[in-house]
């Protein structure tokens, strides 16, 4: 099937937002982000935006505090969006978890957490065979994570994962295949700085048990602080951009069909950028891709739709 990007105009520039789909409400939901502290001052957002064929600003009674690098999935168990963590505009990383029902933001307490970090790109899924929200990685407090936990929503809990293999620490791409019933990870960095950061290429999947490397036959090339969501139109998962030199962003776009990934070719696309917030809107019948850094360090607040050629 034939798709292509269009672009929407929208609100304030920023990375590292947390997105995700609410399918109770019909509606993709957006909270946070910030520079990255890239530009001083640092600054991030704590509002609240949803997408129906355009953005509209939410005023909840409750809300997280502002933050960038929030990790964010739709739980249907519980008919909730659940947010993690992320980083302060002090820098301080956090841990808390929060619930949104469409209406308002409740914090969760549960007897377990994993540790304080931030996500570049979305670390977070629902894997449909656990019935568990999915997370990997991340950046916090000086530590690149490796780390495997699962929410329960019915539960509220938190539980970590020991699984016999494992992708190495990192942040990356997360997303869960529909069609082969897996979580996927690809890519990501070792966090380290400019000078001296490792980028990964490589393709992991999660059975529920344990992670397991993939070998396809192609594949992107190695980058980090890219965005990926499974797209239900095409029954594949779809990567956009990130980077591999610092500064500047890549604008190509993969999808992964449960055995290799693919290059695929738009008429029209975003500019090259890192740490945009992605995922597929039921109701847009796409991908929606919001924001981001761009080539030579700017933010964007551009809004982007992976829609089928009419």
């Amino acid at each position: 099937m034939g798709r292509t990007f269009v672009t929407v105009i929208t609100c304030a520039a920023r990375g590292d937002a947390g997105m995700a789909y609410d399918a109770a409400t019909y509606s993709t939901v957006l909270f946070g982000g910030g520079n990255g502290n890239v530009l001083k001052p640092t600054v991030v957002y704590g509002d609240t935006w949803i997408w129906r064929d355009g953005w509209f600003q939410k005023s909840p009674a409750a809300s997280p505090s502002a933050r960038g690098g929030p990790g964010m999935a739709y739980d249907p168990t519980t008919g909730t969006v659940v947010l993690f963590g992320g980083y302060s505009v002090d820098l301080t990383y956090l841990n808390d978890t929060w619930t949104w029902d469409g209406v308002t933001w409740t914090q969760q307490f549960p007897p377990a957490s994993p540790p304080a970090r931030s996500f570049n790109s979305q670390e977070m899924a629902y894997d449909s065979p656990t019935g568990t929200v999915v997370l990997f990685g991340g950046y916090g407090n000086g530590t690149v994570f490796g780390d495997t936990w699962e929410w329960d929503g019915k539960a509220k809990t938190w539980t970590q994962k020991f699984p016999a293999s494992s992708p190495s620490p990192r942040g990356c791409a997360l997303a869960y295949d529909r069609t082969g019933g897996q979580i996927v990870v690809f890519g990501g960095d070792n966090g380290g700085a400019d000078c001296c950061r490792v980028y990964y290429g490589d393709t992991w999947t999660w059975d529920g048990i344990t992670w397991t490397q993939q070998f396809p036959a192609s594949a992107p090339s190695a980058r980090t602080d890219v965005p990926m969501a499974y797209d239900p139109e095409i029954g594949k998962v779809v990567l956009f951009g990130g980077f591999n030199v610092p500064g500047q962003g890549l604008s190509d776009t993969w999808d992964w069909d449960g055995s290799t990934w693919s290059q695929r070719q738009t008429a029209t696309k975003p500019g090259g950028r890192w740490s945009p917030a992605m995922d597929f809107d039921w109701v847009s019948k796409g991908l929606v891709l919001f924001g981001g850094e761009l080539t030579g360090d700017p933010f964007a607040n551009d809004t982007w739709l992976f829609i089928p050629i009419r």
